[in-house]
């Protein structure tokens, strides 16, 4: 049996392992994708120091829940899919039981029986993207890619359609002369730039603590850039003539980030927090603006993942790539803790 590279998570509390394991082969209704890159989340991080229990996941696993490649063997029963192999793919991040009413509309984030399933996707608790080949459990998981390039779409998956789903949902309140603000211009910061110019008009403020941070929102488009700190409401208020946004998006969702947000947020607003740092928003009477609403989305449909591919074959949206191999992914996500990443992070198995 023919073997291959993976980057598995054989212990909590641990840095990951690059090991050698067997090429899976699909079984009935799978697909086996040769994988063409797999994104480096922050949120892999937090998985992995989570102590034991705190997530339902049996080790080992393969990481990698972003992930983009090409169709290579269709299981049997998967030939009427519409899927040919040789097809540029993209692996829809959330795996639901796909029957429920929520993924019976393409809503797998939010699977009704999630609680029931050892796992919440591939690279979390099932073997995901980061190897040289990857098992997908359906076709129905699989947005084709057209003619974009696999090896730099993978972050679409999710460090685009997390902030896509939380964009979408609030558009109605960016309207002309409203403004939006993005707090943490990581993976999923820097592509909620781009989207909030690209589906629009609000005025985009970017907020971080890293000055080349900045300097990627505002290559992503940022009207303005903030740098974080005690004041950096107050300066968003100042930007917006006294009002506040209309839309704040927390990308790190920290005591801090948080806290900026209820005082940058305008009344009739959104504070929608999707990074997962495990900060406390208090919310009580005189904490935030008149009926500014604080909501906590989860990642995205997967009609909304074909959204964001078409978004990006128009060329609106582009992910910010460093390309590292596969072999080296332990180091690539030292660098992530350190802040030492800019854009999105993509492993590339070698060849």
């Amino acid at each position: 049996m023919s073997e291959m590279t993976a980057v598995r998570m054989t212990a909590w509390r641990k840095p990951p392992e690059v090991v050698r394991i067997p090429v899976p082969e699909p079984g009935p209704g799978e697909v086996l994708v040769k994988v063409a890159g797999a994104g480096v989340c922050h949120s892999d991080l937090h998985v992995m120091d989570w102590p034991a229990g705190t997530l339902p996941y049996d080790l080992p696993f393969t990481l990698g829940h972003e992930t983009a490649g090409w169709v290579h063997t269709l299981g049997p029963g998967t030939h009427g899919s519409g899927l040919r192999e040789g097809d540029a793919v993209l692996v829809y991040g959330p795996w639901g039981c796909g029957v429920c009413p929520s993924c019976a509309r393409g809503a797998e984030n939010y699977c009704r029986r999630a609680p029931e399933l050892k796992a919440a996707g591939g690279g979390l608790g099932a073997d995901g993207g980061m190897a040289e080949y990857a098992i997908v459990p359906s076709p129905r998981l699989l947005t084709p890619l057209g003619d974009l390039d696999p090896r730099t779409a993978a972050p679409l998956t999710d460090a685009a359609l997390t902030p896509y789903h939380a964009v979408k949902r609030s558009l109605h309140r960016l309207v002309p002369g409203t403004a939006a603000v993005v707090i943490g211009v990581g993976g999923l910061g820097h592509m909620a730039v781009q989207l909030l110019k690209a589906l629009g008009p609000a005025d985009v403020i970017a907020v971080d603590t890293a000055s080349d941070k900045l300097d990627l929102a505002a290559g992503a488009g940022a009207d303005h850039c903030v740098p974080a700190g005690e004041d950096a409401a107050e300066r968003i208020r100042d930007l917006t003539d006294g009002l506040g946004a209309s839309l704040v998006l927390d990308c790190v969702g920290a005591d801090a980030t948080m806290a900026t947000a209820a005082g940058a947020a305008a009344a009739e607003s959104d504070i929608t927090v999707v990074g997962l740092a495990g900060g406390t928003l208090p919310f009580r009477y005189g904490t935030l603006p008149w009926e500014a609403a604080v909501t906590i989305p989860y990642w995205g449909t997967r009609p909304e993942l074909a959204e964001v591919v078409a978004l990006a074959q128009a060329g609106r949206i582009r992910p910010h790539v460093e390309i590292h191999p596969l072999e080296e992914a332990v180091e690539t996500y030292r660098l992530l803790r350190e802040g030492r990443i800019g854009g999105r992070a993509v492993l590339v198995p070698e060849g």
